[in-house]
């Protein structure tokens, strides 16, 4: 018998707010944080509508650390420490080695990169900056979240694209029940508030102009967002010995590849890993109450997706709690399934499905119940929370209440 993985702390922030807490009453809300850029160093982008964090809280990382950090491995930093703080997690010389980070990245750290191509190229300077390298890796903020928190467990990161934080928190549930590790910090993290990204995903033409519009007929593209959401992982078993409070159980995950095309989605592909995931987690789709859409906001997305929903669940699809807090919290890239994962285990502890915003007309290829605006109460038992990925990677989680 497999060992059980349960979640006793979270922690994030992004434009919705700088702590979990903070994100859940926003999303609750139906609170949108998506609006103009604020930031100078945009430059000449066409599409100036993104979800930034204001301000960040006060994080108490010391300035050694810090000065070889890029923003996406500080908020991971963050969000870590916020999600340890609520685990209540002891972190000393008798469990150090048993407590690992498996953080999900979309990008890397382009702050760095940006400032040392603006720097050599535009400003005649020689040389790059001494920490660009270690700034810059994917696996950065793995490696700053345990020198941060003094983790000595397994700590890799994990990028997938968009389904970084899925594959990171299935990568992590999977040290515990291989015995690798008792406890592990997971999530996933970026900061894509960058000019050269931005330029990037310009040219993919798929940016809103306005704002993020799931499943609405009159939706207009996605809109990119900064942020980092972390859980604490525990084994069962270690979780009541030492009197976790025990928020949900990860029931299972489920894995698979469009092996199609590297942007456009297929319906096979999230079908694969949605019927994969029930699967692995022994639940009929039946059984499952709320399902955290990917919900992009694009025409292809939504409707795909909407069709890959119908095909798993039948007639059950229109029984579904279905929501995209994308249309919050806005397309955070290697953090959404992470802030994703906040929502599903607080709509299990409250019984609160949080909606999907902006949403404005009806269109008929996106017929499910997509808790349009405004929060529904409902008993949620289990949720799942799907992310679909460029490059064909599809990774699907599935919680439960404990």
């Amino acid at each position: 018998m497999r060992k059980r993985v349960v979640i006793t702390g979270i922690g994030g922030l992004c434009g919705l707010g700088t702590s979990a807490p903070a994100i859940w009453d926003a999303m609750r809300a139906g609170r949108s944080a998506i609006g103009p850029i604020s930031n100078p160093a945009l430059h000449d982008i066409k599409v100036a509508t993104g979800c930034e964090i204001g301000e960040l809280p006060d994080h108490g990382v010391e300035r050694k650390q810090l000065v070889a950090m890029d923003r996406f491995s500080l908020l991971a930093v963050i969000a870590a420490r916020e999600a340890a703080h609520h685990a209540g997690l002891t972190i000393d010389e008798a469990s150090t080695h048993r407590i690992g980070a498996t953080v999900g990245v979309g990008v890397c750290g382009w702050e760095v990169i940006e400032e040392n191509y603006r720097a050599i190229l535009l400003e005649g300077k020689s040389r790059a900056g001494i920490f660009s390298v270690p700034k810059a890796m994917p696996g950065a903020p793995a490696g700053h979240v345990s020198m941060n928190l003094g983790l000595r467990g397994p700590v890799f990161g994990v990028t997938s694209a968009c389904s970084s934080s899925n594959h990171a928190i299935a990568s992590a549930v999977d040290q515990i029940r291989l015995g690798r590790a008792d406890a592990m910090l997971a999530g996933g993290t970026d900061a894509p508030m960058v000019w050269g990204i931005l330029k990037g995903w310009e040219a993919l033409r798929v940016l809103s102009p306005d704002t993020c519009r799931p499943f609405s007929a009159d939706r207009q593209g996605l809109v990119l967002g900064e942020g980092a959401g972390m859980v604490v992982l525990e084994s069962y078993d270690h979780a009541m010995a030492r009197g976790a409070d025990i928020l949900a159980e990860i029931a299972g995950a489920g894995f698979s590849g469009d092996a199609s095309d590297i942007v456009a989605p297929t319906i096979d592909g999230p079908e694969r890993a949605m019927r994969a995931c029930l699967a692995d987690a022994g639940l009929n789709a039946e059984e499952i109450d709320y399902l955290n859409a990917h919900g992009t906001g694009t025409k292809a997305n939504d409707q795909i997706e909407t069709a890959a929903i119908k095909r798993v669940f039948g007639d059950h699809a229109y029984k579904l709690s279905v929501s995209s807090t994308k249309s919050m919290h806005a397309h955070c890239l290697g953090a959404s399934g992470a802030l994703e994962l906040i929502a599903c285990v607080m709509a299990i502890r409250e019984g609160i499905v949080p909606p999907t915003a902006n949403y404005r007309e009806p269109d008929p290829e996106c017929d499910l119940d997509i808790t349009p605006n405004t929060a529904r109460e409902r008993k949620v038992r289990t949720a799942i929370s799907n992310a679909f990925a460029f490059g064909g990677t599809n990774a699907v989680l599935a919680m439960r209440a404990v």
